[in-house]
């Protein structure tokens, strides 16, 4: 299995996962009217489109460069991952709206059975699975849709486990429980989706990633008769990191020897920092007199 295919296989298996659980969390939330559960529910329901998405920008993102496109597709995928942002943050804003009306003295009926319970188990059981799949293909490919995805799938599993304590609350007479785990949920999910959209921001705006410039500089300084080098610039697309830079070289050498050279520090840096592509612009050293 190529790249790609293993790429849309995983945004695909976790379209899949997203439609299971938000409609077994739905059923099950309107039958017993939990708040945590309902949340759960529009969560998913949540992460259902953003797996949408994310399997969308997937198949976008691994389109060639092309004339209107020179640096590829890439930023479909930062795209996406700020889209699920924006769905998360309006997630929350529900349910923290909910859970001030039921805290303030909104009435309100619930039913705590063993449905409620199973439902979270299973929701708990399906998250791992599938946040373990699609950490390890964003890892392998340096994809930032698959991690946003793989990061609703991992925050599911601790909103999923709150719920489950405040489930158990409310089953054992605290009524406030369940309402208070939706708070919970919500806040830590506000907290790991700032985490995402300030990332997916920076690509957007072609931060420098953290640390690549270094290694750049260090790979470059070891090419023998490279002088010395500078206008390191690094950018993200995708899954992939386009540098570029000057590097000086002897007055005295042939175009040819040049143009060698610098296909050496390509070279170098390809084979040093993984999905790279690199622009060497060669400049004469002065001459010392």
């Amino acid at each position: 299995m190529n790249e790609s295919q293993e790429k849309r296989h995983a945004a695909i298996s976790s379209v899949a996962a997203a439609v299971f659980l938000t409609l077994l969390k739905l059923i099950v939330g309107l039958s017993t009217n939990s708040l945590g559960i309902l949340s759960e529910a529009a969560h998913s329901g949540l992460d259902l489109i953003a797996a949408l998405a994310t399997f969308i920008a997937i198949r976008y993102a691994s389109k060639p460069a092309d004339e209107d496109h020179h640096f590829g597709h890439g930023k479909g995928e930062n795209i996406s991952a700020l889209f699920q942002t924006v769905l998360l943050l309006i997630t929350c804003a529900w349910i923290i709206f909910e859970v001030i009306g039921r805290l303030s003295g909104k009435p309100f009926e619930m039913e705590v059975g063993i449905w409620s319970f199973l439902v979270i188990i299973i929701s708990i059981i399906v998250d791992i699975s599938r946040s373990r799949m699609l950490k390890r293909v964003a890892e392998k490919y340096n994809s930032q849709a698959l991690e946003a995805d793989a990061l609703h799938f991992s925050s599911d599993i601790f909103s999923s486990g709150v719920v489950l304590i405040g489930l158990a609350g409310f089953y054992f007479g605290y009524q406030s429980a369940d309402s208070i785990a939706a708070l919970v949920v919500a806040v830590l999910v506000i907290a790991i989706t700032a985490r995402l959209g300030k990332r997916a921001i920076d690509e957007l705006l072609d931060k420098a990633p953290s640390g690549i410039k270094q290694r750049v500089r260090e790979i470059v300084l070891q090419v023998s008769d490279v002088e010395r080098v500078h206008d390191i610039k690094v950018r993200s697309s995708g899954g992939n990191y386009l540098i570029e830079m000057n590097i000086h070289v002897k007055p005295d050498i042939t175009i040819e020897k040049a143009h060698e050279i610098s296909h050496r520090v390509e070279s170098d840096i390809c084979r040093g920092i993984n999905r790279c592509e690199v622009m060497v612009h060669v400049e004469p050293e002065p001459m010392v007199r």
